[in-house]
């Protein structure tokens, strides 16, 4: 009788404790399960389009920032090097590229406008443009920019291996720089002759 008693009670306890067990086990899965889906559900944005509502999908902001680096790089490049014989769209191109530079963009500015560079661009009607090859970003966000230049005169036409470097460091974003990064300690490394054509003989 006592055997078969301790032995109820026995049962009764394993039972019991493997009931919490699961209990909290089917608890922690639910919990899990809600915190995901809620989550998930955060990440669903509804826009009005013309009083439609349209679903978009909020994505993490680190999935497309390598991108955005090299989107970031590329434009200040373009807006830097891109010079038509047109002394307000030059201004105008270099004011915009400043918004994404530290203070050494500036001072490289400083440089070639003492030199008279742009003097120069709209005293012979150049035109120069520039043509990206690759960007290179290490892990430490340090890159370095390949592009060939192009220099158009009137009478000739000159090509130019152009490659800078610097880093990129977190700034918030703003209308006038919208991937949220600024150039640090930027500099040209190479900028040399590759190619001269003439256009017209005299």
């Amino acid at each position: 009788m006592i055997k078969t008693l301790e032995n109820k009670i026995k049962l009764a306890f394993a039972v019991s404790v493997g009931s919490f067990i699961t209990s909290l086990a089917v608890v922690g899965f639910v919990c899990f399960f809600a915190y995901s889906l809620i989550n998930d559900q955060r990440k669903k944005i509804y826009v009005l389009d013309h009083n439609v509502p349209l679903l978009v999908q909020q994505t993490n902001l680190g999935v497309n920032r390598q991108v955005e680096m090299e989107s970031h790089i590329n434009m200040f490049h373009l807006l830097f090097f891109t010079l038509p014989p047109d002394d307000a769209y030059i201004k105008n191109n270099l004011t915009k590229a400043m918004y994404l530079v530290d203070e050494t963009g500036l001072a490289q500015y400083n440089n070639l406008k003492e030199k008279g560079y742009y003097n120069s661009i709209l005293a012979s009607s150049a035109l120069l443009t520039i043509q990206t090859d690759s960007i290179v970003i290490d892990a430490n966000r340090h890159f370095r920019y390949y592009a060939k230049q192009r220099l158009e005169r009137e009478t000739s036409i000159l090509k130019r291996l152009l490659v800078t470097e610097g880093d990129l460091q977190d700034v918030p974003r703003t209308e006038n720089n919208p991937h949220g990064f600024i150039i640090k300690n930027w500099k040209t490394v190479i900028n040399k002759d590759l190619e001269h054509e003439a256009k017209k003989s005299f």
